[in-house]
């Protein structure tokens, strides 16, 4: 169980004025939900996954249920260290990862070819697939994606989606995704929470029928229209 209490969280700018950012942010994921925090760019999904990873304790609130150092985070960008290949990536987070587990999560997201390869000789969403299998190389208990599949286009994001929902539903992992493509909810999500208002609070809950990866097009459309009719009154009330 994932228990989430955020308060409050500020900034303080260089000129000395206070900047809220997040306020009564309250959640509780039980094992194996998957989360989508949708919220249009700058409203302050990523700071919100800082909190959740323990990248920042400068706010009013408590965190519960994350395992300390059981954690996978997946960045807006792949952050991958130049100089080792893909494998040498994925082993420096999880250096105690067996071979058959490594094997199996290059098999899932279509890397073995590309294992001696080096980040340099990779595309984005190959680079994209080995910042996905570092984040399950750990055995996480919690995975935190930001935006993982941004700047991808629709067919190489709808194949990333598929295979991380393969991964999500066999290791059974509490997710966490924050993303501004209603898309990425819809098809991962049991749950998506819409971001609104500065400070950012939760303006809304919805959980999405079906299960992942068997939901008709019938249902993904229901649920689109759904989430665009509640984001819609928070769109025209923002400054």
């Amino acid at each position: 169980m994932l228990e989430v209490r955020i308060r409050r969280k500020a900034y303080v700018s260089a000129s000395g004025a206070r900047l809220e950012v997040l306020s009564d942010i309250a959640f509780t994921l039980a094992d194996g939900d998957v989360a989508a925090f949708v919220g249009p760019s700058g409203c302050g999904k990523t700071t919100m996954l800082r909190i959740l990873a323990g990248l920042d304790h400068g706010f009013e609130g408590t965190i519960n249920g994350a395992a300390p150092g059981r954690i996978g985070m997946v960045f807006q960008e792949p952050r991958l260290l130049p100089w080792r290949t893909a494998e040498a990536n994925v082993r420096l987070a999880a250096p105690g990862a067996s071979e058959n587990k490594l094997t199996e999560l290059f098999s899932i997201l279509e890397l073995a070819p590309h294992r001696s390869h080096y980040p340099g000789e990779l595309s984005l969403g190959l680079a994209r697939r080995v910042a996905l299998a570092r984040a399950f190389a750990v055995d996480p208990a919690l995975l935190i994606l930001d935006e993982p599949f941004v700047s991808l286009d629709q067919a190489l994001a709808a194949r990333l989606r598929a295979e991380l929902a393969t991964l999500v539903d066999r290791r059974r992992v509490t997710t966490i995704l924050v993303t501004h493509d209603v898309e990425d909810a819809v098809w991962l999500a049991d749950r998506v929470f819409l971001l609104a208002g500065h400070p950012a609070r939760i303006s809304a809950e919805l959980t999405v029928p079906g299960r992942r990866g068997e939901r008709t097009a019938a249902e993904i459309a229901a649920t689109r229209q759904k989430i665009a009719a509640l984001a819609a009154p928070c769109a025209a009330t923002a400054p």
